[in-house]
């Protein structure tokens, strides 16, 4: 490289993910004297990007600005210029995983959160009833974005008794088939810092270190969840800021109103978000079947390979609600999950959106004809 070595960049990126095969990806820019680095932060066309010569403030609009997929986000590998004013980014590395949601506008978009990233840590506070629906909504886009989702139950020690706070992790162990679930106790009535603080006998943060160590991690969750609290004790200092809830709803103003890539001490980065109000499915059919893979592997003993678990003779799906193997919860989920991943897609998919419309007018034709048959049935009798 025309400004650093080939060992520098390799030491100096190394703890934050870099390695041979991101090395081989960036072998052609390197030839243009550019320089490979980490997206840290993004604001509004801009990025800070760590390289090898120190942290660089970059401008984004090189890079593809219209399709919210291919913009330049925290956790990508990108090229950029070694000087200049502005200095641009050129491009970034293809992805090796992307966290992906639907916006909350009309217009179909995904918007991306995060990039390249090893493991999605989903924050679920207990200190308010738990929406198991809302965690197997962010289950099913972690998993559709390539990461290993882990669930960190926050605030434990807000739960009144240990005999309760096992009945709360196999409520969330049942809705989160092949995904550690990891209750965290970050606070207490003492002073102490928030590492010593989590990292009481049972306070889970050393299990959760050890699974996020070496690799790139993004925290997710809704506001008030105990995200930057929990980045604290991983960090080992109060580096995010931290807001009380509100009681009353459990609630808490965005603390973190950025993404923002940070080094772990035991090795590894973590990626802190803002508090995410909307977890709209994108395109993630796959992560939904993950989620519910006990229905999934049910429905392959039912009686008809299209099997709607409705009504439908020899269903294994609803035979298991029956006995109580499969709770009917479950079924609802999987079902509202699938109706609104399938929405999604249509809108820029015309023949799902045909096929959609087919299966509707087969569903009411059915409907009617069983309606038909009820009233000649009446008449006759």
């Amino acid at each position: 490289m025309s400004f650093t070595s080939a060992s520098s960049v390799a030491s100096a990126l190394a703890p934050y993910g870099w390695d041979e095969a991101w090395a081989e990806a960036f072998a052609p820019y390197e030839t243009e004297g550019l320089l490979p680095g980490r997206v840290v932060r993004v604001d509004r066309g801009q990025c800070d990007v760590l390289t090898a010569d120190g942290l660089l403030r970059a401008d984004t609009a090189f890079v593809t600005p219209h399709d919210p997929l291919r913009v330049v986000c925290t956790g990508d590998w990108v090229a950029v210029e070694p000087g200049g004013n502005p200095r641009y980014v050129r491009t970034y590395l293809p992805r090796r995983t992307a966290f992906v949601r639907s916006t909350s506008s009309q217009r179909s978009e995904g918007q991306i959160l995060a990039a390249n990233v090893d493991h999605a840590v989903i924050a679920v506070s207990l200190a308010v009833e738990l929406d198991l629906g809302r965690v197997e909504r962010f289950l099913a886009l972690a998993w559709e974005s390539g990461a290993q989702p882990v669930v960190v139950l926050t605030k434990a020690d807000l739960v009144p008794d240990a005999v309760t706070l096992s009945y709360l992790v196999q409520d969330v162990q049942t809705s989160a088939p092949g995904v550690p679930v990891v209750p965290v106790s970050a606070l207490d009535e003492g002073g102490a810092s928030p590492l010593e603080r989590g990292r009481e006998p049972g306070g889970g943060l050393d299990v959760l270190a050890a699974i996020v160590g070496g690799g790139t991690s993004v925290l997710l969750g809704q506001s008030g969840a105990g995200k930057s609290t929990l980045a604290n004790a991983l960090l080992g200092e109060d580096v995010m800021a931290v807001r009380a809830t509100r009681e009353v709803d459990g609630k808490g103003r965005h603390t973190t109103t950025t993404r923002n890539l940070l080094a772990l001490p035991g090795g590894g980065v973590l990626i802190d978000t803002p508090g995410l109000r909307g977890v709209g499915l994108w395109d993630a059919e796959t992560g939904v079947g993950q989620v519910f893979s006990e229905i999934e592997e049910l429905a392959e003993r039912c009686r008809f390979h299209d099997c709607a678990h409705e009504a439908e003779p020899g269903c294994a799906v609803l035979a298991a609600i029956e006995t109580g193997e499969l709770p009917e919860r479950r079924l609802e989920s999987y079902r509202k999950l699938l109706r609104e991943n399938q929405r999604i897609v249509a809108k820029t998919d015309a023949r799902l959106r045909a096929e959609i419309r087919k299966d509707w007018k087969r569903k009411g034709a059915i409907g009617r004809a069983a309606m038909e048959a009820k009233r000649g049935s009446h008449w006759r009798s």
